[in-house]
């Protein structure tokens, strides 16, 4: 997803430093957070499903664990830095699933940090042998911090010499919140496709950090995910039990006024997976997401790379991903087939 809109508001350049108008860009919209603020998703959004929607929550069948890390816009030195660790598993006499998931971003070289930890529980309705419906609910800590020292605003910058003036601006009290956050999905799957509907920040948690009038009004606003999928089999699983198939996929989200569209194709072939995806913002068109990995025994290792085709690409540059999968088996017999409905989010 698009992130904080801010570089086109920074006119000028002082000293020439991409670095330092991140962090001017950082001060100017720390005073507009209501404006700005909204969720990053990752582009091996299959990798993280628990960021996407709560009801993935326990849908491998024994437990597995999983994370990711994401470098975006690599053109301006440590624009944005993302990870995300999550653990999940299935509560099988309870048509159930239960997780934990925990997200970090650091903006402007951790001059904004937001930290995210939740819980999430899901229930299984099977409708018929070949269909089911999934409700997922998430319920975490949202907690915002910024490193005021290092923040610059406009009226610090001199024309001349950059900024060396002193800001108006009034240090809060507390330069971070925390708040709770509450979430909910929707999953309906079967053997052959995928459709659901994620809704992150049900309460609109506040996260202003200046005690302002705009603080008493919108708070962080409601991202909505509409996402789906098929799966076509190509081959039959080989001696390591992986099946061979493609997966055309299509993901929109909206927070705010900032809509995505992702549409691509997931591809594996026995060990090896890759997919190529195409993201449009409607207003404009913003990369081409390229993806190679491998799965061995219990892990999965996925790399992908946004190739920026916005204007931002001759500044930006692109962004990165590397994403961890563990499934445990528990020495279950008969082994499990980790390529069941769903297989591109195993």
């Amino acid at each position: 997803m698009q992130r904080l809109k801010v570089f086109p508001m920074v006119t000028t350049r002082p000293l020439g430093a991409p670095h330092l108008r991140i962090i001017c860009a950082l001060g100017m919209c720390i005073l507009n957070w209501k404006t700005f603020a909204q969720d990053p998703i990752f582009s091996q959004f299959y990798a993280a499903p628990l960021q996407l929607n709560p009801a993935f929550v326990g849908s491998s069948h024994a437990p597995r664990a999983g994370a990711a890390y994401r470098n975006q816009w690599t053109g301006f030195s440590n624009a944005y830095h993302t990870y995300a660790v999550f653990y999940e598993q299935t509560l099988e006499q309870l048509n159930a699933g239960v997780g934990l998931n925990l997200e970090g971003d650091n903006a402007g070289d951790g001059i904004l940090r937001t930290l995210r930890a939740s819980t999430l529980f899901s229930y299984r309705l099977q409708l018929n042998k070949q269909l089911a419906v999934k409700i997922g609910a998430e319920v975490g800590m949202h907690q915002v911090t910024v490193d005021w020292n290092r923040l610059v605003f406009p009226d610090q910058l001199d024309p001349i010499q950059g900024p060396v003036l002193n800001t108006a601006e009034l240090r809060p009290d507390r330069p971070n919140k925390s708040l709770l956050d509450v979430s909910a999905g929707l999953l309906l799957a079967s053997s052959h496709f995928w459709l659901g509907v994620g809704l992150k920040h049900l309460n609109s948690p506040d996260q202003g950090i200046l005690f302002i009038n705009d603080n008493l009004a919108n708070g962080l606003p409601l991202r909505y995910t509409i996402h789906g999928g098929l799966e076509l089999p190509l081959k039959k699983s080989n001696k390591e039990g992986l099946n061979s198939f493609i997966s055309p996929n299509v993901l929109f989200a909206q927070q705010g006024p900032y809509r995505q569209v992702n549409m691509g194709s997931y591809l594996a072939v026995g060990p090896v997976f890759g997919g190529v995806w195409f993201r449009h913002t409607i207003a404009n068109a913003d990369a081409v997401i390229l993806l190679v990995g491998v799965r061995r025994d219990a892990f999965k290792l996925g790399f992908s790379y946004d190739l920026t085709v916005s204007d931002l690409a001759t500044q930006g540059g692109g962004t990165y991903e590397m994403t961890l999968g563990i499934f445990f088996d528990r020495g279950r017999k008969p082994p499990i087939d980790w390529n069941d409905c769903g297989k591109m989010f195993r």
